[in-house]
């Protein structure tokens, strides 16, 4: 056997992901991407769709119900196009796994050979984050917000909220709790990329706790202390978690 044939069978092709890629290939990449978390969307929305009556009936207007308050539809078609605004939310939520998994597999390039196989994993605590939100605000937030919300006013005046309104709280409350929740993530990501380090959030630990209990106070209705503590004591306890998975990810990308 010849030196070059030699050289060419011991020589291993580059592994796929290590192989550097283009501008037009990276959009390539996220233009598939993209249209797989698309997909997953549309088949959940189905699915919604099809189960739309209970999901409504038993898990959304379960605060209003609890509340005592009442609802009223205002506009011609109003209920039909809040039917399919929640069909939609509750697919993209259901679909989030799928949404997280496409998004670390197009950033997956720029990472290590190891830290490539912890995708799942990440996929599964960004999902389990997500949703813990979702309960939170469901079980904690939005019984506080409607209670406040009903009780609040006078005997002259009745408070008849619009469908459209009460589901517009009912959704940004949820989401928006979601994506608090995903602060660990956020600090395992930016630890990574070297942009956080747990000293600077341990420096800036009591300027954090005074932002939380702010934010606390504004998400809060009324001025009750409890319910403001309710609402403060997980962010606070996030922050902590975030430090520790920061100093995680920060030993192993050294």
């Amino acid at each position: 056997m010849s030196k070059e044939e030699t050289l060419l069978n011991n020589t291993e092709p580059p592994e796929e992901s290590d192989v550097e890629m283009s501008f037009l290939d990276h959009i390539e990449e996220l233009r598939w991407r993209i249209i797989y978390a698309l997909i997953g969307v549309i088949i959940f929305t189905i699915v919604a769709w099809i189960f739309i009556d209970p999901l409504i009936e038993i898990v959304l207007l379960k605060p209003a119900r609890d509340a005592k308050a009442s609802l009223q539809n205002l506009r011609p078609f109003g209920q039909l196009f809040l039917y399919m605004q929640v069909a939609i939310t509750v697919g993209i939520v259901a679909s989030l796994p799928n949404i997280f998994y496409q998004l670390w597999q197009f950033i997956s390039p720029a990472l290590k050979k190891k830290e490539r196989g912890y995708i799942l994993w990440i996929v599964l605590f960004s999902t389990i984050c997500f949703l813990a939100g979702i309960a939170f605000a469901y079980f904690v937030m939005l019984p506080l917000t409607m209670s406040f919300a009903a009780q609040f006013g006078t005997a002259e005046i009745s408070n008849e909220f619009a469908i459209d309104e009460y589901m517009s709280i009912i959704i940004s409350v949820m989401l928006a709790a979601g994506l608090i929740f995903e602060l660990p993530m956020v600090s395992f990501f930016l630890s990574k990329l070297g942009i956080l380090t747990p000293r600077f959030m341990r420096k800036y630990r009591r300027h954090a706790i005074v932002i939380i209990l702010v934010l606390a106070a504004f998400l809060t209705p009324g001025a009750d202390p409890v319910s403001q503590l309710i609402l403060a004591v997980p962010l606070v306890l996030l922050y902590e978690i975030s430090i520790f998975i920061s100093k995680l990810s920060s030993k192993k990308s050294a």
